[in-house]
This record gives structure tokens, C-alpha cells and sequence, in this order.
């Protein structure tokens, strides 16, 4: 006979029922509640939290979005349609979805320029910066996934020119291609593997969320300044001090996506893809999402097909490397005069590369577009090694709390924080 002898750390019994046999409660607690957070941390540390919110959003109305889609490409458009029409709040449903997409990947870029100025990928946060670029592949392929669904005319053609490039891989290019599609060219087959990759990735994305999420809890939050926390003088409580900021900053969001939802929802939408899509009538111009097109632009600036999906690629596959990249010693901008300069240009330089990427491959643009491709690359494996050798950073605060003490005692020298190695 087993005796009572439960320990009763709450005064809900249910509540000590759960957490004797699965101690959640107070994971939760000292992980979002208690959970030390770096006590100058801005609201750009609240970008993270929108993100994980906004992809929830995505799952829940894709969900209900796929109940009524029929991925055939007989029927995929008028079911498009009939959610618009005739499914009750299906029109609310599809444009949550599609413009949160959009908002998704704005949130995202804003998170990882957080995390490239502050210098977030740095020791001890390898690891971490690895799987936030992971979740960004990842993302980038589900949004290309889900823009052929609709089945207009930029949803196929866009099919057929992103799958035509990996024809240009030698040997296995033809053969990768095929596969691909289901198909030798984009069909039936192509939209019923789209439409089961794109409802299955975003699952693959929140597991991987976690795991993000999980490895900055290892070492914790990195802070504008750069610098490790010292003492619990250094820190706050997740709850609420952080709670507060992130709730602020989600009530801001449902603002901003709320207003485009209802006032402008194909705002960020392609005219063309209203029209159906007919394999024998080529759009005049064929553009990918805005999100996609900075490295839309790299492709194109190369006049030779491989070498253009190869710098596409790699635009991509280097911020796997950046944390080696970079030279520095020192993790924020803010205490690096000289880098800081040349980080913010690399972000116009993306903004520029955006642009072009939705205009003609022609002209002034494709200049501006080569240029742009010679700055990114330079950018990363010319400038920031470079200056890691020879910049002289500002001396940085001893702890945190000095920030808040205008500086406090300085540091013996600009490097001689513990952390930084």
C-alpha cells in the first residue's frame, strides 16, 4: 500500500496533482517567469516572441484554409475562390494568412538585423544563429511553396522558373528536377507535392523553433551592449518586465497587420496571380514574393544560369558561417565604430537588392543589381574579417548596470571582458 505523500508546492490539489507527475508548471515558471533577461534589452528583443505568435497564426488559418482547398489544378483556383465567396469568414481567413506571411518575413528580417548588429551569433551563440538561419530556409521554401497553391498565372510560371533552375546543376540537375515536380513539367503532380510540403514544413518550423528557443536559454539573451551579465543586478525577471514589452509590442503588431488586413489586403499581393493560369500566356515580367526577391535579384544579376543559382544559394548558405567570419572580439556595433557603418549600408544594400529584384532585369537595374550582389559577398567575406583586424572598438562597460550609470569605471581595456575571446 503506497502512502500520500505528495508535495503540495501550489494551493490548486490539481495544479500539485500535475506537477508531481509532470513537472510543467514549473518548468514554465522558471523558464518564462523567473528566467533572467538582460535588464537593457530593447524592443527589438521583443521580435522573437511576434515571430513565434505570428507563425502559430499561420499554422492555426493555414489549417482552416486547407479544409476547403481542393490541390488540383482544375479546381485549385475556383477553390481559392469559393473560400473568398462562399466559406464564412474565408475571406478574413485567406487574408491572415497571406499577409501574414508578408508581416512573418518582415518580423524575421528585423530579428535577425537585431541579431547581426548586436552581434547575437557570436560566442557562446553559434549554435543558435545556425538554427535561426535554418528556420529562415526553411521559411523561404514554405513561402515559395504556398505561392503556387492559388494556381493564378505567377503561381505557375513562378513553379516553372524556380524549378527549371536546378535543371542547371550538372548531372543530377534534370533528374532533381523531375522529381521535383512529379512531373516532367508543372501539373497535377507539382501542386499535390506542393500543397502537402507546404502544410507539412510549417510543423517542421515550430520544432525547430523550440530548439532555437532551447539554445538561448542555455547561455541566455544577448543585450545591446554586448556584454554578460555580471550579477542579478544586470537582469530582470521575464515576468512581467518582459511580458509587458512583448504584450506592447503584440498589440502594436495586430494594429499594423489589422490595418492592412481590412484596408489593404493585396497590398502586398501580384495583380497576376488573380488570373488563372494558362501554361501558353508568359506574364510580362515574373516576380517571386517581395521576401523572396533580394535573392531573386542575385540570380539574376549573372548573366550564366548555374552561376546564378550558386551565388543564390550561397547568399544564403554564408550566414552559416558568419559567426567564423567574423574577426571582431567585440559582440555590438554600438562599441565598433568603423563596422558599424559598413553593417548599416549591408542592410540598404538588401533593401536596394529587394527593388531590383521586383523591376526588369535590364538597364540601370541590373547594374544596380551586380553591384548590390559584389557589396553582399564583399560584405562578408572581404569587410567584416578585415575590420575584425584592424577596427580599435570603444572601451566597453564593466556590467551592465553601468550602462545605466553613464559608463561607471571603464574597463582596463576594450577587450578584456571575460566573455569576449
Amino acid at each position: 500500500m503506497s502512502g500520500n505523500s505528495e508535495p503540495r508546492k501550489y494551493k490548486n490539489p490539481v495544479l500539485n496533482w500535475i506537477e508531481f507527475r509532470l513537472p510543467i508548471i514549473s518548468y514554465f515558471q522558471k523558464e518564462y517567469g523567473e528566467y533572467p533577461m538582460p535588464k537593457n534589452c530593447n524592443y527589438f528583443w521583443s521580435f522573437g516572441a511576434l515571430a513565434t505568435i505570428t507563425l502559430i497564426t499561420m499554422i492555426v488559418s493555414g489549417i482552416f484554409l486547407a479544409m476547403n482547398y481542393t490541390p488540383h489544378t482544375e479546381m485549385a483556383f475556383d477553390s481559392v475562390e469559393r473560400i473568398m465567396r462562399d466559406v464564412n469568414y474565408g475571406w478574413l481567413l485567406r487574408y491572415i494568412h497571406s499577409n501574414g506571411a508578408s508581416f512573418f518575413f518582415i518580423i524575421v528580417f528585423i530579428h535577425i538585423v537585431r541579431a547581426m548588429y548586436y552581434g547575437s551569433y557570436k560566442y557562446p551563440r553559434e549554435l543558435n544563429w545556425i538554427l535561426g538561419v535554418f528556420i529562415f530556409l526553411l521559411m523561404m521554401a514554405t513561402s515559395f511553396l504556398g505561392y503556387t497553391l492559388p494556381w493564378g498565372q505567377m503561381s505557375y510560371w513562378g513553379a516553372t522558373v524556380i524549378t527549371n533552375l536546378f535543371s542547371a546543376i550538372p548531372i543530377v540537375g534534370e533528374g532533381l528536377k523531375t522529381w521535383l515536380l512529379g512531373d516532367y513539367t508543372v501539373g497535377n503532380a507539382t501542386l499535390n507535392r506542393f500543397f502537402a510540403l507546404h502544410y507539412v514544413l510549417p510543423f517542421v518550423i515550430f520544432g525547430v523553433v523550440g530548439l532555437h528557443v532551447a539554445a538561448v536559454h542555455v547561455h541566455g539573451s544577448n543585450n545591446p551592449a554586448g556584454i554578460d551579465i555580471r550579477s542579478k543586478n544586470d537582469t530582470v525577471n521575464f515576468f512581467p518586465y518582459m511580458l509587458i514589452k512583448d504584450t506592447i509590442a503584440v498589440c502594436v503588431f495586430g494594429v499594423l497587420i489589422s490595418a492592412v488586413i481590412f484596408f489593404g489586403p493585396n497590398l502586398m499581393a501580384e495583380v497576376d496571380n488573380y488570373i488563372p493560369a494558362d501554361p501558353l500566356v508568359t506574364p510580362a515580367h515574373i516576380v517571386p514574393n517581395w521576401y523572396l526577391a533580394p535573392f531573386y535579384a542575385i540570380l539574376r544579376a549573372v548573366p550564366d544560369k548555374l552561376g546564378g543559382v550558386l551565388l543564390m544559394f550561397g547568399a544564403i548558405a554564408i550566414l552559416f558561417v558568419l559567426p567564423w567570419l567574423d574577426t571582431s572580439k567585440v559582440r555590438s556595433c554600438n562599441f565598433r565604430p568603423m563596422y558599424k557603418w559598413f553593417m548599416m549600408l549591408f542592410f540598404v544594400n538588401f533593401f536596394v537588392l529587394g527593388y531590383v529584384g521586383m523591376l526588369p532585369a535590364e538597364g540601370l537595374y541590373l547594374l544596380i543589381a551586380r553591384i548590390g550582389l559584389v557589396y553582399y559577398f564583399g560584405f562578408f567575406l572581404i569587410i567584416t574579417p578585415f575590420i575584425g583586424w584592424i577596427e580599435k572598438p570603444k572601451t566597453l562597460p564593466l556590467s551592465i548596470s553601468d550602462v545605466y550609470l553613464g559608463g561607471g569605471k571603464e574597463s582596463p581595456s576594450p577587450v578584456s571582458q571575460k566573455e569576449i575571446h
